[in-house]
């Protein structure tokens, strides 16, 4: 099991597509990826789950993954949401 802490930094001019292509992103991994933010613990490959978190720049968020490319899924997810390229 991988866990980061990540600050979210993500392109708030697009409503909701920012959090769809999180989605996107965690589902190509055959590993696990949960998002935990206060006191939620979301599945990130949830588009649902993922929108009741309501992520907003500056948020602290740990990204737990687990699995056989545990160490990929959580590099490739702490670019995305610090806005670097994916």
């Amino acid at each position: 099991m991988k866990t980061r802490t990540v600050t979210v930094s993500l392109d708030e001019r697009e409503d909701a597509r920012p959090i769809a292509k999180l989605v996107q992103v965690a589902s190509q991994y055959d590993s696990t990826v949960y998002i935990d933010c206060d006191s939620k613990h979301v599945n990130a490959k949830s588009i649902m789950g993922m929108m009741t978190l309501a992520l907003k720049n500056g948020d602290d968020v740990n990204v737990v993954t687990e699995g056989s490319d545990e160490e990929d899924a959580v590099n490739t997810i702490e670019k995305y949401l610090t806005g670097a390229a994916v």
